[in-house]
């Protein structure tokens, strides 16, 4: 296709859109404006990182009892915190596992 085909093709969905056409709209948001995503607040609260897996979720927990973080943010951070403790578990295993080895 030729560029002046493009460009009276592009001018014709604007149109329609301008004339209260969504879905012709829609295509025109779609080309010029950025996909809006989902972004999670900032959040500050006191999380001792040396505490056991249950005092720091405990501690988010209580955060979100206080309402100072969101019970969604919450959750992730106690998925985190979760996450975090699988991959120390492992750490600890290769560590016994190296241990027994060298016996």
């Amino acid at each position: 296709m030729d560029q002046a085909f493009n460009r009276n093709i592009g001018k014709v969905v604007i149109q329609s859109a301008l004339s209260g056409d969504m879905q012709a709209a829609s295509l025109v948001l779609s080309r010029i404006a950025p996909t809006l995503k989902a972004q999670t607040e900032t959040v500050q609260f006191e999380l001792d990182a040396t505490a056991s897996v249950t005092e720091q979720a405990q501690s988010v927990l209580q955060a979100i009892a206080d309402d100072n973080v969101a019970p969604d943010v919450g959750k992730q951070i106690i998925e985190a915190i979760n996450a975090l403790n699988g991959i120390r578990q492992i750490d600890e295993l290769e560590q016994r596992i190296n241990a027994l080895e060298k016996h």
